[in-house]
């Protein structure tokens, strides 16, 4: 069937329907776009903007410590720059700019029309969008936070001013955002895979996506739950953090460094991800040792959970705590270097020819392994004792970052810039911008190395001239202001009009992977017709596929009901399971991420109301997003996949990318709550008294209602599903409904626990801990009580059936974590306090 000719009247009559389905809105509805290749530019450039802003504060930084006792800058606006750059390259730029460049290429890896969830991409970047502009913008009102882009109490908690508000509140959105966009990655990646991919088939790129999207799931949630406490704190003086009211600062470093380290292997593993596509395209042959590089990526990933502590080293730990993390820490570089030896080897195996993408790989393995090697040092924990908030650790977290992260995305951006946009970059800029930056990023943080040893520490805006660090501290300046230079060579080539530029031929650089079998012109529908894959390298190792593909002889390669259409697959084999409709334009994201945005950012200027209402609003447009293009029931059950295969075009359960959405989000949220009940029991061993002899304890029969209340709701929810399922209707709903009142009672009984005792959160951290795990829960128990709701509605208006059970499903599965929440919280609130007593 494959070598059968296509008719041309079919094939144009087929690339007009597909053209109309997956037109891009032009004029001012061009912002409507969800889009993969739209939103995936929007959030790339955004996210490099943010960069160049982060990179300014640092050029004034540098200005201000070229000289010794310089007042260029004063004390309060250097520590806003330096927080606000922190802030910015971590939050704004690093991961970001993963989640961007995945969001705009993954589905042509994978042979894909787009991401599952389009519009949640397009949520997820206004959402960037505006936090960023909040949180950033805060610097030109002498408004920015000035602790530390790490925020520690208790200077961060008692700092005058919004500044600290602005942080959390804004921050947190972001990484709501952030993690919105690894769901709708990771789910990409199990379910969209294009017939025969296997799991083992898979790029490395999309090995990596799952990795460093697994690892923003588990690593962000703690951080959102100490901003949680740590707003709580600030705006109602919740004292979970003030050792005089039973508190203690260091959860707020645990929680933050669960992130954090992490965070440093989010960052360098997305750029490895990029080496591992340029690597075997320079040197025209398959990867050495793929599962080794895989086995690698795993294990880099979950090592990365147990180094957190590796940044505490000072503050006193155990030794045996010391010996564990340090252990730790140099372990790590076991599966780092397997990944490194794995490029050189396949550079050595093949013919590599030198270009642009290939020189600044080059240079980043280069720096990174020098950073790599100061990490070793530091690991060990005399030497970090020493060396400990000097600027050896500033020199050592730059050339990690800097090399593990700016190298290889310029790298990947020379490379697949021809995907992008159908031109070429230009070799003589690439070589200027590579030389200035490289050279000027070891002319710049070279010398901190001896700074620190010297004994400079970081984070101060002037030092004496008798110290001796002058010297030094001018080479740096002379040296980032070099990386500026580059910088900006960068940026001009990469935004200079190339309107006069011929189209790039569709593959420049013979690479083996599917996104280079993509259309010149460009074309909105990504792939012309989703291909049947049994290699790595297809179109290495399969000579005939880009004619077949052009052709439209794989599957959906037309749009008969005017439909945005894909694949989705099974999450090993990848065994075509249904060609699903997917979402197409709407201003519905912008509106969403506007009042969600208003949610987070209004109470920062304690306008409480407005924000609850703005919140209101948020979700009404997310009802409506997903009532008028989720889950519809379609005219037709099954479609005519090409090539002999029927598929269904409805899918509810494990077969169904909405149902692996809530699924992995709860994951998320499950380790948000499980870092709250973290906190419960560090109290419980730092504290000794926790709970303080006298304080009044959480109603313990209340708690046990509220946990029963939980169980039935669970039940009723279960027992809806298995009614509809069989056609009984009127059963199922009124299970929902009851679901409904039992879910109210539960989280009633769940507040009372905590108001009928008189706990008085403000006097102490164990009445604050408590009451926080009851809002936490019991704000979650709202959403459920929504989402019953929906589903009680769908049945009504018959958007939910029998065998259109999608929205039934999913709740059912939300239920399913949200009961052993609640039951967690009635233990923790009912029972443990008494066990301790």
């Amino acid at each position: 069937m494959l070598n059968r000719p296509v008719d041309p009247a079919l094939r144009a009559r087929n690339e007009q329907q597909l053209r109309a389905a997956w037109k891009t809105p032009t004029g001012w509805r061009y912002w409507s776009a969800v889009n993969n290749s739209e939103v995936g530019r929007w959030y790339s450039l955004t996210a490099f903007f943010f960069m160049l802003c982060a990179g300014v504060l640092a050029l004034l930084m540098r200005i201000q410590l070229a000289v010794p006792d310089n007042d260029f800058l004063s004390a309060d606006r250097f520590n806003q720059f330096f927080t606000m750059h922190g802030s910015a390259m971590m939050f704004l730029f690093a991961v970001p700019m993963f989640e961007a460049i995945s969001i705009l290429i993954l589905p042509a890896f994978l042979g894909a029309r787009d991401m599952p969830f389009p519009r949640l991409s397009a949520y997820g970047y206004w959402s960037f969008l505006i936090g960023g502009c909040f949180v950033l913008g805060s610097i030109l009102f002498n408004a920015s936070p000035s602790s530390g882009w790490f925020m520690y109490p208790p200077l961060a908690t008692e700092q005058e001013g919004v500044g600290p508000d602005i942080w959390l509140l804004g921050l947190s959105f972001i990484e709501i955002a952030s993690i919105a966009a690894a769901v709708e990655l990771i789910v990409g990646t199990i379910k969209c895979r294009p017939p025969g991919m296997r799991i083992n088939l898979m790029p490395l790129y999309a090995w990596y996506v799952l990795v460093v999207g697994a690892m923003i799931l588990f690593a962000f949630p703690p951080l959102i739950a100490g901003d949680y406490l740590f707003e709580l704190q600030r705006s109602l003086d919740w004292p979970f953090f003030d050792p005089d009211r039973g508190g203690d600062p260091m959860l707020w470093q645990h929680l933050f460094w669960i992130f954090g380290h992490p965070e440093v292997y989010i960052v360098f593993l997305p750029s490895i991800a990029v080496a591992a596509m340029v690597i075997p395209t320079a040197a025209q042959r398959p990867i050495v040792g793929y599962e080794w590089i895989v086995l690698s990526a795993v294990g880099v990933g979950f090592l990365s959970f147990g180094l957190w502590v590796h940044h505490m080293f000072t503050t006193g730990l155990p030794s045996i705590s010391l010996g564990f993390f340090s252990a730790a820490s140099e372990a790590v570089v076991i599966p780092t270097g397997v990944q490194i030896f794995a490029f050189i080897a396949t550079l050595m195996a093949g013919r590599v020819k030198m270009s642009q993408p290939v020189l600044w790989i080059a240079g980043a393995l280069a720096i990174f392994t020098a950073g790599g090697l100061t990490g070793v040092m530091v690991a060990v924990a005399p030497f970090d004792w020493q060396v400990h908030d000097t600027y050896f650790i500033v020199a050592h977290l730059h050339y990690t970052l800097f090399g593990g992260m700016v190298f290889p995305i310029i790298g990947g951006i020379y490379y697949f810039y021809p995907f992008i946009t159908k031109k070429k970059m230009s070799d003589r800029l690439s070589k200027w911008a590579f030389w200035l930056t490289f050279s000027g990023f070891n002319i710049c943080f070279l010398p901190m190395h001896l700074t620190g040893l010297r004994g400079m520490p970081r984070r101060v805006a002037s030092y004496p001239e008798a110290a001796g660090w002058d010297w030094l501290n001018m080479i740096s300046t002379v040296g980032s202001f070099i990386i500026a230079a580059g910088i900006l060579v960068f940026a001009w080539d990469l935004l200079r009009p190339k309107s006069r530029q011929p189209l790039t031929e569709r593959n420049p650089w013979n690479a083996g992977t599917l996104e280079w079998s993509h259309d010149v012109p460009a074309e909105a529908w990504g792939s012309r017709s989703v291909p049947y894959v049994t290699s790595r390298y297809p179109l290495w190792e399969e000579p005939k596929l880009q004619e077949r593909l052009d052709d439209g002889r794989f599957y959906i390669p037309d749009a008969p009901e005017g439909k945005r259409e894909t694949i989705v697959s099974s999450a090993v084999d990848a065994v075509p399971q249904a060609a699903v409709p997917i979402t197409g334009p709407t201003w519905c994201t912008l509106w969403a991420a506007g009042f969600t945005g208003g949610a987070f950012i209004l109470p920062v200027f304690q306008m409480y109301w407005a924000a609850v209402v703005s919140g209101v609003f948020a979700i009404a447009c997310v009802i409506y997003w997903l009532w008028t293009a989720t889950a519809q029931v379609p005219k037709k059950p099954m479609r005519d996949a090409g090539l002999g295969l029927k598929l269904p075009t409805y899918v509810s359960g494990p077969n169904a990318p909405g149902w692996w959405g809530v699924f992995i989000t709860m994951l998320g949220d499950s380790t948000a709550f499980a870092s709250l009940v973290f906190g419960v029991f560090f109290f419980w061993t730092a504290r000794p008294d926790f709970p303080p002899a006298d304080a009044p304890l959480p109603d313990a029969v209340l708690a046990a209602l509220s946990g029963l209340g939980f169980a039935l709701a669970w039940g009723a929810t279960v027992a809806a599903r298995r009614f509809n399922r069989h056609g009984r209707a009127g059963l199922a709903r009124g299970f929902i409904g009851a679901a409904v009142a039992l879910a109210c009672g539960a989280g009633a009984a769940l507040a009372l626990t905590v108001l009928v005792p008189g706990l008085e959160p403000a006097s102490h951290a164990f009445p604050a801990v408590m009451c926080a795990l009851a809002v936490w829960t019991g704000a979650h128990t709202v959403l459920g009580a929504l989402m019953l709701l929906y589903c009680l509605a769908g049945s009504w208006f018959g958007k939910l059936t029998p065998r259109y059970d999608a929205d039934l499903r999913n709740t059912t599965l939300y239920w399913h974590f949200l009961c052993l929440s609640g039951v967690i919280t009635a233990l923790l609130l009912g029972a443990f306090p008494r066990l301790l007593a």
